[in-house]
């Protein structure tokens, strides 16, 4: 179990740590309901993003997809990126470098 707190990201989604380097940092979203939101943003870190359990529609750019569990994307440096959940569940995400706004 992780070290890091559990925190509030968004209303009805949590994020908390799992494992951090400078290189690198693992984070889990998780998603308690329908309707619950990650907000369009963007950064320089590239991510990879996990889905482990629910269902999502995500916006990558100009780009929408519906992913689900055991998909699995990348999302490169700098671009415009948000989701919504479909069915609860929990997103991984890995960063690189570290997300040091997260600790």
């Amino acid at each position: 179990m992780s070290h890091f707190p559990v925190v509030d990201a968004d209303p009805g989604v949590t994020r908390q740590v799992l494992a951090d380097h400078p290189d690198l940092m693992v984070v889990a979203f998780r998603f308690s309901e329908v309707g619950a939101c990650g907000q369009l943003h963007h950064h320089p870190h590239v991510q990879s993003t996990f889905v482990e359990s629910g269902r999502f529609t995500f916006t990558i750019g100009d780009e929408k997809r519906e992913v689900a569990a055991g998909d699995s994307f990348v999302i490169p440096s700098d671009a415009i990126h948000g989701c919504v959940c479909l069915e609860p569940g929990t997103l991984i995400d890995s960063f690189t470098p570290r997300r040091d706004d997260f600790l």
